[in-house]
């Protein structure tokens, strides 16, 4: 009895050093494929098109941050009128070239009411940019949590949530989007914005999760946690998780121009941010009959809409690439 229960120490031993032994050599294979990553990223960034990307998304950030400050500086309010720029008698046409660009109004004015540009375009890069990112981060929360669940126990979690997100991915989102806004006129647009993308938004990252997750779950430094007798716990937080940490990077630097572009789709059609609060996609709209005769008020928020969406796009793809240089084309 005592010879067996001897022998039975012997081999649990053994599995307790193999499993240190596997532990350790998957955390160095781990190290080496951080520093390759790192190398990947530096080589990245010597790209021109991906620095310019970054240059152009810190810009941005740092231009909707400065808002109130541009807001000062100028002495322009977003929601101020100016009847003296503009002129009466050619329909509220503002004075001066380009949309009345000059020293007191660096992007011009809109036609009627005279509401500065500039300010316009600072603020609703605020507005566009903090819904875009909240709603990712509520989506990417939503989505690694239920994916992570779903990839690592399976069965009947599996089950359930793939469903759900089967669901969520087949309704037409914009029709359902614009049915929920309009069908809450009481809340703050921003915050059922927010709630209402990162809804419809968490399926794409739970798929990707999810899918990860059940290669993880199976790999070896996991096996290796489990000789060790890590709980489900542990196994979760301390070894699947932090290896997701790519795939979600990627998925939302990629959801943040969706999120900027579909705000400003609903804003356009009236069901997203509404006025006096800025915003580029309803800036667009006013700016729609006006086309012809103030081509500048079209085309401002219009450029900014579109370099915002580009450089986030250019730079997802930038961190893609680094973390799985497989996907490079």
């Amino acid at each position: 009895m005592k010879a067996e229960r001897v022998e039975a120490e012997r081999v649990e031993a053994e599995r307790v050093r193999a499993g240190r032994g596997q532990g350790a050599r998957v955390k160095a294979e781990r190290g080496q494929a951080g520093r390759v990553r790192a190398g990947h990223l530096r080589a990245l960034l010597r790209q021109r098109s991906t620095a310019l990307a970054l240059g152009v998304v810190v810009f941005l950030v740092l231009f909707a941050l400065c808002a109130p400050l541009i807001s000062w500086a100028t002495g322009n309010s977003p929601t101020a009128f100016h009847g003296e720029a503009v002129d009466p008698a050619l329909g509220g046409l503002p004075r001066g070239p380009a949309g009345g660009i000059g020293a007191e109004h660096w992007l011009g004015v809109e036609p009627v009411n005279g509401r500065d540009v500039l300010a316009r375009v600072a603020h609703g890069a605020r507005v566009s940019l903090l819904i875009a990112v909240l709603a990712t981060a509520l989506s990417v929360l939503l989505g690694t949590a239920l994916g992570l669940l779903a990839g690592f126990f399976g069965g009947w979690a599996d089950t359930v949530i793939g469903r759900a997100m089967d669901l969520l991915m087949s309704f037409p989102s914009l029709i359902f989007m614009i049915a929920l806004i309009a069908a809450a006129p009481g809340i703050d647009r921003r915050l059922l914005l927010v709630v209402v993308l990162g809804f419809f938004g968490w399926p794409y990252v739970g798929r990707i999760v999810r899918g990860q997750a059940m290669v993880l779950a199976r790999g070896e430094f996991v096996a290796a946690a489990r000789v060790l007798g890590a709980s489900r716990r542990a196994l979760l937080v301390r070894e699947v998780l932090p290896n997701l940490t790519g795939p979600v990077l990627v998925v939302a630097t990629m959801s943040i121009p969706g999120c900027v572009a579909t705000e400003a789709g609903l804003s356009f059609l009236g069901v997203g941010v509404q006025p006096p609060t800025p915003s580029w996609g309803q800036m667009i709209a006013t700016a729609v009959p006006w086309y012809a005769t103030d081509p500048a008020y079209f085309l401002i928020p219009g450029v900014f809409l579109f370099v915002t969406v580009l450089a986030f796009n250019v730079l997802g793809d930038a961190v893609r690439d680094a973390l799985d240089p497989r996907s490079r084309r």
